[in-house]
């Protein structure tokens, strides 16, 4: 998988190098979402698709990174360590180039609210892009945990970026069976039994399991196909959720506007002055 320069306007796309006879173009937007079952997938009219995109999308944003194209020969994103520590290492390495070009936003102007069960997900007008989530699991080594974090000043990268995906031994058996997850293991994720840690080396964070759900919810916001100035608020939440709410925030009209962003705004956005050192744990 490479990542592309793009020109402005361009926004994120997937290109499908191993694709000959379909389009093998797919946008990275909110409306090419096909699948939410436990990651992010995306497709064309053709059927042609990318699973696993939140983990990438999340550290393109988190970088300050709004257009680009990214060539990848097969039909899912690398898990790599569950996190996306492994994207932001290679993007803050290459770094970024900056278009003289204005950047333009999304902002909310009135509260937007999905529910399913006991999930929900809200967007609240806000200056700048704040995410607050709250998790509750049965089993001990996640319990109960929240955290609301403002996404200005590389707080992803500081923050965020290097937190793994979670789940239980039998949910990587169980999406083993379903074609999912290939070549991952308790090396790409942390795997939780009961009151244990699996993972060798256990949490990188006590909060770690929030702090990765912060993380998907980011990277399935930017599939707005621009910056969200706004408040996330999720409880419970998922993949499904977010793109359910960016559904419904996108079907109402009145609940946002497209803005072109002064140099307050830019310098508050998400990734916006990064630089490597603000993380001593992103991968080499």
């Amino acid at each position: 998988m490479t990542v592309q320069p793009a020109s402005a306007e361009y926004g994120i796309w997937f290109h499908r190098t191993d694709v000959d006879d379909l389009d093998p173009m797919i946008p990275a937007r909110w409306d090419s979402v096909t699948n939410t079952d436990l990651n992010t997938r995306i497709s064309n009219a053709d059927g042609v698709s990318v699973s696993t995109v939140e983990h990438l999308m999340a550290a393109l944003v988190g970088c300050g990174v709004h257009n680009a194209l990214v060539e990848i020969d097969g039909p899912e994103v690398p898990l790599l360590d569950g996190s996306s520590s492994p994207f932001v290492a290679g993007i803050l390495a290459r770094g970024v180039r900056e278009l003289d070009a204005p950047i333009r936003a999304i902002r909310i102007l009135k509260p937007v609210t999905v529910k399913m069960g006991e999930a929900e997900a809200s967007l609240s007008p806000s200056d700048d892009l704040k995410i607050d989530f709250e998790i509750e699991f049965a089993d001990a080594a996640i319990g109960h945990q929240t955290k609301s974090l403002a996404m200005a000043n590389g707080a992803f990268v500081r923050e965020l970026c290097d937190s793994r995906t979670f789940c239980r031994q039998a949910d990587i058996d169980a999406m083993r069976e379903r074609g999912l997850i290939a070549g991952g293991s308790v090396t790409s994720a942390v795997v939780v039994d009961g009151d244990a840690v699996v993972t060798p080396g256990g949490l990188r964070h006590a909060d770690e399991p929030v702090r990765h759900k912060m993380l998907d919810a980011l990277g399935d916001l930017a599939l707005a196909g621009m910056p969200i100035l706004g408040r996330y608020v999720g409880r419970r939440a998922g993949h499904a959720m977010t793109n359910k709410l960016l559904r419904a925030l996108f079907s109402d009209p009145s609940a946002f506007v497209m803005v072109e962003c002064d140099a307050e705004t830019v310098a508050r956005l998400p990734g916006a002055g990064v630089r490597r050192a603000d993380s001593s744990r992103v991968a080499a």
